[in-house]
């Protein structure tokens, strides 16, 4: 993507963010890149493009202050056995042995954030009631700052409480206020300036309750309307236009939000994200935003900026049918990324990592900084054997999906590799990535090379949303392994034609397709590894 506005705070394209001006090590002394020198230094957080072990630490280190203002809401998961029907109606009587309460909508933001490492402040109003109670002691407990959390004595905190039985929900029940009182929302809007005064990023929740009206917003909006580069502004609500004022960096709408911006219908498959990309201007202008990401729930997210290409991220569902909250995390995860300088194409897909961790923990529940770490370590023995590939393309074939290969050194990666691999994906439905060995390496690139082992790389390539699947080959060339897969499409990236590869013979032999992708000039990984063995930073764009 193309060069913005740098800062933490303000996009740049995909490559916003302040470079740090003294080199970082990690813990082993092992560079991020993998260089094991110990004069070579980790590459800014500005410049990290793939995700890996030690990343959500190293995130976390940043400490990021961050504001959460917006709709408070305290969860309830009770569970019971039914064993008799109601016999004044056809309805099951659940007979309650747990109740267990958790934070929700922006107080669930709060504290993902909180546990991925930032330093978490609250604005808003809730009831001086037992769930206000009960919420603001969870929110103490995890260290997030409530001291701008009002209560009053007319409103009621409001509540989602869901009966399960058997680990299915049969119902969910809301008690929310019907109006807020005037005198909350006067008191409110008094203490927004000293809320999002000097903080790295400001995230608004607004859910419609009401909490967010007028005068709120507007005193909202005056207060980051002149903000500088260094804060971000997040908006997460189910109707993002009328903060289109506050030209907001990010703004995070589901599906069925972004649908109703553009008063049209998006259906349910995974034909959305294309349908969403087609609108993209229409998306921008609606919401004011500097880039637009929607949530498409099972099938990822589509990131949309003013300046700049898409992007995709594709999610690894699970079946749990008691998971809730997965998009507050994702927005607390993308929001510390952004504001410790990540590229906003790596923080997306950070973030969607860690909806992926907590869409597998049933109720409500956070990421935290070691189970994120957790969860990307687990990438590190991800290559199959061709046998084992093999496997799992046929049961791909046999639900009618199209299987898309692609192959490389991918020792170092950078933009062009995460550009060119999210393209690829698009192609089809699975994405393989076949690596070369590292004797495979050595032979095309010199005996510097490579950089990271292939059990480093393929654990970063596989970490990557839009990957399905890494393998490793020795060959000369990937023919033998095109041979035994078949991939309806081969994708190659450069400025090639198909008839300069050698691959081309063999995938038109079957009836596959030969697809070349965008060729990123100027994104050559040679000249990056030489540039960290300098000791040199980020060229600085000119102009």
């Amino acid at each position: 993507m193309t060069a913005g506005t740098p800062g933490a705070g303000g996009l740049a394209g995909d490559d916003g963010g302040p470079m740090s001006s003294k080199p970082e090590f990690s813990e082993s002394g092992r560079s991020a890149s993998g260089l094991s020198e110990p004069a070579v230094s980790e590459p800014a957080l500005s410049e990290q493009r793939g995700l890996a072990a030690w990343l959500p630490r190293r995130l976390a280190q940043e400490h990021p202050a961050v504001t959460v203002v917006g709709d408070f809401m305290l969860d309830g998961w009770w569970t019971g056995t039914i064993d008799r029907m109601c016999r004044e109606a056809p309805a099951p009587v659940v007979d309650i042995v747990r109740r267990d309460f958790a934070p929700g909508g922006a107080a669930n933001t709060a504290m993902n954030l909180a546990a991925l490492g930032a330093r978490v402040s609250v604005a808003g109003i809730i009831g001086a009631d037992d769930a206000g109670a009960e919420l603001r002691r969870q929110l103490i407990a995890a260290g997030v700052d409530t001291r701008l959390l009002a209560e009053h004595p007319d409103m009621a905190t409001p509540t989602k409480i869901r009966i399960s039985s058997g680990g299915q929900v049969l119902l969910r029940f809301d008690d929310t206020a019907a109006t807020v009182p005037p005198e909350a929302l006067a008191t409110f809007e008094a203490a927004v300036p000293a809320a999002v005064g000097h903080q790295n990023a400001v995230v608004i929740c607004d859910y419609g309750t009401g909490v967010l009206a007028e005068p709120v917003r507007g005193r909202l909006i005056g207060s980051l309307a002149g903000r500088g580069q260094d804060t971000l502004v997040v908006v997460d609500a189910h109707d993002p236009r009328p903060w289109a004022g506050l030209e907001p960096d990010l703004v995070t709408p589901n599906a069925q939000e972004a649908a109703r911006m553009l008063d049209l219908r998006l259906g349910s498959g995974p034909e959305r994200a294309a349908v969403v990309t087609e609108h993209a201007g229409e998306l921008l202008q609606a919401t004011g935003a500097r880039a637009v990401v929607v949530t498409l729930d099972r099938d990822g997210t589509v990131l949309i900026p003013v300046a700049g290409n898409p992007h995709r991220t594709w999610a690894r569902p699970a079946t749990e049918k008691q998971a809730s909250g997965a998009g507050d995390t994702f927005v607390a995860a993308l929001t510390l990324a952004r504001a410790a300088s990540l590229p906003l194409s790596a923080s997306l897909d950070l973030a969607q990592a860690a909806a992926d961790v907590v869409v597998h923990h049933p109720g409500t529940s956070v990421c935290g900084t070691d189970e994120l770490g957790r969860y990307l370590e687990s990438f590190g023995d991800a290559a199959l054997t061709a046998d084992e590939l093999e496997r799992h393309i046929r049961a791909h074939r046999n639900d009618g999906q199209r299987v898309v290969l692609t192959n490389g050194c991918f020792d170092v990666l950078h933009r062009g590799h995460t550009r060119y691999l999210n393209q690829a994906k698009q192609l089809g439905d699975v994405l393989v990535v076949a690596l070369n060995s590292d004797d495979s390496v050595r032979k095309l690139k010199g005996p510097g090379r490579p950089i990271n082992s292939v059990a480093d790389r393929a654990a970063v390539i596989a970490a990557l949303s839009c990957v399905d699947y890494v393998t490793v080959f020795d060959t000369a060339t990937p023919i033998p392994l095109i041979e035994r897969l078949r991939p309806e499409i081969y994708a190659k990236g450069g400025d090639y034609t198909p008839e300069m590869l050698a691959e081309t013979e063999a995938v038109e032999a079957y009836g596959g397709t030969v697809t070349i992708l965008d060729y990123v000039a100027e994104r050559s990984t040679t000249a990056m590894v030489q540039r960290i063995r300098n000791g040199e930073g980020a060229p600085v764009p000119e102009g």
